[in-house]
C-alpha cells in the first residue's frame, strides 16, 4: 500500500509520528524526544516528499537513500526525523501481519531484564543509595546504573569528591548481588577516566558508560584497552560509518545505539548486525518513556547479540513531567525487575487521545 499521508503531534519534548496509506491503515512512531518540534519539521521538509506516494515495503529503501539525497545535512536532524517515518511503519507494518513488531522480525515476546537507570547528579549518594534499596524492595530490580562526574564536565565532578564516595556508597548499600553501571556522559580525559575506572573495578562495577568526550573515539579507546571492566557508548552516534570505525579500531566493549536518535529499527538493526560480527553485545540507551524503551524492548527480543538489560529509566515527573500522559494504558510495567514485550498487534500503544488533542499538528499528504 502507498503511503498516502504523514502527520506529527508535538511538544518541544516528544513528537509522535501517525502514517497512514491509501486503505486508510495506520501505524504510530515517534521522532527522537528533546526538541521535537524540530524534527518533525525536519520530517515534514525533507523526509516526507521523498516517502508520500511510496508503497510501505519500500521502507529499506528509503531509509537507505535519504541521507544521500539529503546529503547536505549528514547530522542528527535528519536522522532523528527519519525514525519517526521507520518506526512508524513497522507499526503499521506489523498491525497488518497481525504480529507484534518484534514477531514481524524474528523475535517473540516475552520477559527482558531490566536495570534501574538514575539520571541524577543533583542527588547525594545517601540519598541514591536509599532510592535504588526502595526501588529493589518494590520492583525487584537486580541492576542499577548511576551517574559519575559531570555532564561533558572536562574532569571535573558535580561537587568535589561525588564520584569517590558515591561508588563505594552504592556498592555498601546495595551489597554484592547486584550489578552496578555508571555513566560518566562525556567527562573525562583518558587519565582521569582511567583513575575513575581502577575505583569502578575495585567496587565491582560491570560497565563504565561514555567516560570520555564521545566523539573523541581514541580517548575511548585508550581506557578500554587500560581496564578489565567493560567500557561501553555510541548513544549520540548517527552515522554509519562512525559505528563501523568504533568497532573496528575496539573502541568500546559493549555497543549502544539509540533507536531514535540513530534513525529508526533498519539503521538500529543494521548497527547491532554490524556488531553481532564482530563479537559485540548490544545494549542500546533508551533513558525515558517515551517510545523508545519500547522500540528497544522489540528490538532487544529480536537480536541476537541482545545485552544483559533493558535501560529502564526510574525518573518520574518531577525529572521529566513530560512523559506523563502519553499512553492510554502504560507498556512499562516492571515485575520482578524485568519489562515485558506483549503479542499485541504493532508497539502494542495506543496513544492518549488528550495528550494528542493538546499537541501541535502537522501534516503532509498526497
Amino acid at each position: 500500500m502507498k503511503i498516502k499521508r504523514i502527520e506529527t503531534f508535538c511538544t518541544e519534548y516528544v513528537g509522535f509520528v501517525r502514517v497512514v496509506d491509501e486503505a486508510e491503515n495506520e501505524g504510530w512512531g515517534q521522532v527522537s524526544t528533546y526538541h521535537s518540534d524540530i524534527s518533525a519539521m525536519v520530517l515534514h521538509r525533507q523526509v516526507a516528499p521523498y516517502a508520500l506516494g511510496r508503497d510501505t515495503d519500500d521502507l529499506e529503501e528509503l531509509i537507505d537513500i535519504i541521507p544521500d539525497r539529503e546529503h547536505k545535512f549528514p547530522g542528527s536532524y535528519l536522522r532523528r526525523a527519519m525514525g519517526g517515518l521507520d518506526t512508524a511503519i513497522w507499526d503499521l507494518r506489523a498491525k497488518l501481519a497481525g504480529k507484534s513488531v518484534c514477531e514481524l522480525l524474528g523475535g517473540a515476546p516475552g520477559p527482558i531484564r531490566a536495570y534501574a537507570s538514575s539520571m541524577k547528579r543533583d542527588i547525594t549518594p545517601k540519598d541514591e543509595a536509599d532510592r535504588f534499596l526502595r526501588l529493589r524492595d518494590r520492583f525487584g530490580f537486580d541492576a542499577f546504573k548511576f551517574r559519575v562526574g559531570a555532564e561533558c564536565g572536562r574532569d571535573q565532578d558535580e561537587w568535589p569528591g561525588r564520584t569517590e564516595e558515591i561508588v563505594p556508597t552504592i556498592r555498601k548499600a546495595i551489597g554484592d548481588d547486584v550489578d552496578l553501571l555508571v555513566d560518566a556522559n562525556s567527562c573525562y580525559s583518558p587519565r582521569r577516566a582511567i583513575e575513575v575506572g581502577h575505583i569502578l573495578e575495585e567496587n565491582g562495577v560491570c560497565h563504565f558508560e561514555e567516560p570520555c568526550p564521545y566523539w573523541e573515539l581514541e580517548q575511548t579507546r585508550e581506557v578500554t584497552a587500560a581496564l578489565s571492566i567493560d567500557v561501553t557508548g555510541g548513544e549520540q552516534d548517527c552515522d554509519i560509518p562512525t559505528w563501523r570505525r568504533m568497532m573496528d579500531m575496539k573502541a568500546v566493549n559493549i555497543i549502544q545505539p539509540d533507536v531514535c536518535y540513530l534513525g529508526g529499527m533498519i539503521r538500529t538493526l543494521q548497527v547491532a548486525s554490524m556488531g553481532a560480527e564482530r563479537g559485540y553485545p548490544c545494549t542500546p540507551h533508551c533513558a525515558n518513556h517515551s517510545l523508545v524503551t519500547l522500540f528497544t524492548m522489540h528490538l532487544l527480543r529480536s537480536i541476537p547479540n541482545a545485552g544483559k538489560y533493558l535501560e529502564f529509566s526510574i525518573e518520574g515527573a518531577d525529572y521529566y513531567p513530560w512523559q506523563e500522559g502519553l499512553y492510554v494504558k502504560s507498556p512499562f510495567d516492571i515485575v520482578d525487575g524485568k519489562a515485558t514485550v506483549t503479542d499485541e498487534p504493532g508497539w502494542g500503544i495506543e496513544v492518549s487521545p488528550e495528550w494528542l488533542g493538546k499537541a501541535e499538528y502537522s501534516k503532509s499528504e498526497l
